[in-house]
């Protein structure tokens, strides 16, 4: 299969964009949120998302090179990543993987420790969303730069 250049369902489009910019916005971390959206691209192998929010990382939101570079080996990469941080990658890849059906009641809990109930919501909301928008752009192959569903 290759990528299509045009953009076959702008409406499924416009609603994720939407759907993102609102959990996004509801979080108030723009770095925690693009830290959270390449861990889970990671996890995905998504080339399109994670080139799309590495740049916004470090151009839009000034995050360093280190950080990003480390973000794969968070759990060993000693006080680079607040414990706050730390509990919302810990919940990311949690939700991003799935593999006994549900997220442990460990990790949940410990993001509520950092989280409001609001702000746990909007992260849940934000982790969602980019593993639709790592699946819609893996299925179809799209690679960085390529068009946006």
């Amino acid at each position: 299969m290759t990528a299509r250049t045009t953009v076959l369902a702008p409406q499924v489009r416009d609603a994720m964009v939407a759907l993102g910019a609102a959990a996004k916005k509801g979080l108030g971390d723009p770095v925690l949120a693009e830290l959270v959206m390449i861990r889970a691209s990671q996890i995905n192998a998504c080339a399109f998302c994670l080139d799309m929010h590495v740049d916004v990382a470090v151009e839009k939101n000034g995050e360093g090179a280190e950080r990003i570079a480390l973000l794969n080996a968070w759990r060993e990469a000693g006080e680079l990543y607040s414990e706050r941080e730390r509990a919302a990658l810990a919940l990311t890849e949690a939700v991003t993987v799935l593999t006994d059906g549900f997220v442990p009641d460990d990790v949940f809990e410990q993001a509520a420790k950092y989280f409001d109930e609001a702000e746990l919501a909007h992260l849940l909301g934000v982790i969602t969303v980019i593993n639709s928008w790592n699946r819609l752009m893996v299925s179809r192959r799209i690679e960085p730069g390529g068009p946006a569903w």
